[in-house]
């Protein structure tokens, strides 16, 4: 049994959105039960019109919700303790839950996160993955905005969480890791960006195969099972994908429209181009994993439908079923057993 607690007043259509993609959840996984946190004026009536997951699920009134707008101090100051967001990630604390699943503010989210659940005990920074789709099937890419820049060290910590990830959520034995970089040449890019594929090399890292720089456009090719940058890059990588991808699906739309020869044409390739849009649909691969801290967070768009939220319960479902949080601990012990800290087991 998977147990996901759910921030319902997260995102920017709150629990109208956030229930109904439980529903659909539950239904591809009839093993979850739900602990939902809202304002039950809202939530109850909407509630109310799925008996199955209501059944499934144990609802906890919370009087305070965090905005979409507030700034992550303010967030901490008003809602700690109270707020559906810190309920649903304390409960992972605590035990309750498995797996926290938001689709409220990032940052404000990150922060109570961090606050709640801290980081692990080698980690100096968590980083956010996320899923990409490529020509090859999927990979994960991170961090995609936790925080702006990162040394050579943490670039490691990356790729270590990444590649733990990666067995977690598609069952690879050894993934492959690339550092995302201006070229790959190895004389190429900035200097944490050479030095942490050094660190990589000389790891000796049994957990991942170390495949070396990789540029923009291995994202969609899937080159690699995970690739590895700072957040500042990430967002910018993953930002532009999504608009790339809103843009393409216009521009066929536009042409299928104009003329009549044209929509005959649609109508004979109507199959082809419905399996295009599912494989373009961001609602499929939505759900960012908060790695890095001690429990299971997933950051869903604010933005997304049912369908996209009931993607990120599937990566949460499947992050937890999978023992994500174990696998990165012993991805780290392993690493830090054979290259211990200069100042001895106390420093890590």
């Amino acid at each position: 049994m998977i147990r996901i607690s759910v921030d319902v007043m997260g995102g920017d259509f709150g629990p109208e959105v956030v229930i109904p993609g439980a529903a659909k959840a539950l239904e591809r996984h009839p093993d979850v039960t739900f602990l939902l946190f809202g304002q039950q004026e809202r939530c109850l009536p909407i509630l109310a019109q799925f008996p199955k997951l209501k059944e499934k699920s144990t609802f906890h009134h919370c009087e305070v919700s965090v905005t979409m707008d507030e700034k992550p101090s303010q967030a901490l100051r008003r809602g700690r303790y109270v707020s559906s967001m810190w309920r649903s990630i304390e409960a992972v604390k605590s035990g309750q839950a498995d797996v926290a699943v938001s689709a409220g503010n990032t940052g404000a989210l990150m922060a109570m996160a961090k606050f709640c659940l801290r980081t692990m005990a080698t980690i100096e920074r968590p980083a956010i993955a996320a899923i990409w789709p490529t020509l090859s099937g999927e990979s994960i890419v991170l961090d995609v905005g936790a925080g702006i820049g990162a040394d050579a060290q943490q670039l490691l910590d990356f790729a270590v969480m990444g590649g733990a990830m990666a067995r977690a959520l598609f069952e690879i034995e050894k993934p492959m890791v690339g550092l995302l970089n201006v070229g790959v040449e190895e004389i190429k890019g900035q200097e944490e960006v050479k030095e942490a594929g050094r660190l990589i090399r000389e790891a000796g890292l049994d957990t991942i195969d170390y495949y070396g720089f990789v540029e923009g456009d291995d994202l969609g090719k899937g080159t690699v099972d995970v690739v590895v940058t700072e957040g500042f890059t990430g967002n910018i990588a993953l930002k532009t994908a999504e608009g790339t991808a809103k843009q393409i699906a216009e521009y066929l739309r536009s042409a299928m429209s104009r003329t009549w020869m044209a929509k005959l044409g649609y109508i004979l390739a109507k199959g082809a181009f419905d399996r295009l849009r599912e494989k373009m649909d961001p609602r499929k691969v939505n759900g960012g994993v908060f790695l890095g801290l001690n429990g299971i967070v997933i950051k869903s768009h604010g933005g997304t439908d049912a369908e996209g939220f009931a993607a990120a319960l599937d990566v949460g479902y499947d992050m937890a079923r999978n023992g994500l949080t174990q696998k990165i601990e012993n991805d780290l012990k392993k690493y830090h057993a054979r290259h211990p800290s200069p100042a001895g087991p106390e420093a890590a």
